[in-house]
């Protein structure tokens, strides 16, 4: 593997037009408006996990259209006061697994909330308004034709969702949210910063979903080539195909964000490829001005689509230790 992008200096630079509809506020807006209403019926029931140290418990909450979506919530055992939450985001492909698996941010102190995929896992189901249209195998294209039946539209929403599900649960702080991710998780938690006004910070590792005229383009690995696969067969469908992409661009959605954000990038990454990573990056944060101190981006120049992996896991864990310290020490607004 090698370098096969833009070179740092360039990429650091990188700062490409995004096609914007004109009504994607309005379409966000709409959607999120259309969902808010409908009670989130969650429910957290506790669930063995063999650990001495974290409670879990089996979480279900009313999605995008009412649709049950599945989570784990782990808590430190010796909470004593409401947590500071991070959600999390999944990969292409994965559920929630199970009980034990995913802890880190538990073992920190922290509420961890593990949003299920909607048709991707095996417990959460996609019920698919767009059942019957043409598609290529996998998500990425799925309803493409139209953005208000695209399966992002319903996965968004849900991850909005989770959101405010988390912050109804007592032993969290609704004041203190955050959201992470890897590759799609990534992708997910920009959408999430662009759509959600008040999280205290973003954490979207390798994100997916971003920049989709370049990625679509320049790289012939899964996922994105399915969107290529797609064209190549229906050519007549090219515009449409782009045009509903563009209203659920991470790249585009990140403008939007006004939280602090920790990036990562594996300069040999194939899959999401480094320059749509900056595309986001260097777009975050556009439409509040946001000073450039208050996103980072951590670059690993020998790592393909695991990015940095446990290292920046640590990494990570210190940056938002550092943020939440910051916030403690603001005054609070009268």
């Amino acid at each position: 593997m090698a370098h096969f992008d833009l070179p740092q200096d360039q990429l650091e630079r990188y700062l490409p037009t995004l096609p914007e509809p004109a009504d994607l506020d309005a379409f966000w807006a709409k959607t999120l408006a259309a969902n808010s209403g409908a009670d989130l019926a969650m429910t957290a029931e506790p669930v063995p996990n063999g650990l001495a140290t974290i409670d879990t418990f089996d979480v279900t909450f009313a999605g995008f259209g009412g649709h049950p979506v599945k989570g784990w919530l782990h808590l430190p055992v010796t909470r004593t006061a409401p947590l500071p939450a991070v959600v999390e985001y999944l990969g292409y492909g994965s559920g929630r697994g199970v009980a034990h698996e995913k802890r880190l941010w538990a073992c920190a102190g922290y509420a961890h909330f593990v949003m299920d995929t909607r048709g991707q896992g095996a417990e959460t189901a996609d019920p698919d308004p767009a059942t019957g249209d043409v598609a290529a195998p996998g998500f990425l294209t799925r309803g493409v034709l139209d953005p208000e039946r695209y399966y992002y539209r319903r996965l968004y929403t849900d991850a909005v969702r989770a959101i405010a599900a988390v912050r109804t649960h007592p032993a969290v702080d609704p004041s203190r949210v955050a959201v992470t991710g890897t590759s799609q998780g990534g992708g997910i938690a920009l959408a999430a910063a662009g759509l959600v006004p008040d999280l205290v910070a973003v954490m979207p590792d390798v994100p997916f979903l971003c920049h989709f005229p370049r990625a679509t383009t320049f790289t012939d690995q899964p996922p994105y080539v399915e969107v290529t696969r797609f064209v190549k067969l229906r050519r007549e469908h090219a515009d449409t195909v782009m045009r509903t992409l563009s209203y659920f661009d991470g790249a585009t959605l990140a403008r939007r964000a006004n939280a602090p954000a920790l990036f990562s990038v594996g300069l040999m990454d194939r899959i999401c490829p480094p320059s749509t990573v900056y595309a986001a990056f260097n777009h975050y944060g556009a439409l509040c001005a946001m000073p450039a101190a208050r996103k980072r981006i951590s670059v690993y120049p020998f790592n393909d689509h695991e990015g940095g992996g446990p290292a920046h896991e640590a990494v990570k864990l210190a940056w938002l230790a550092d943020r939440l310290a910051e916030l403690s020490s603001i005054p609070a607004r009268r």
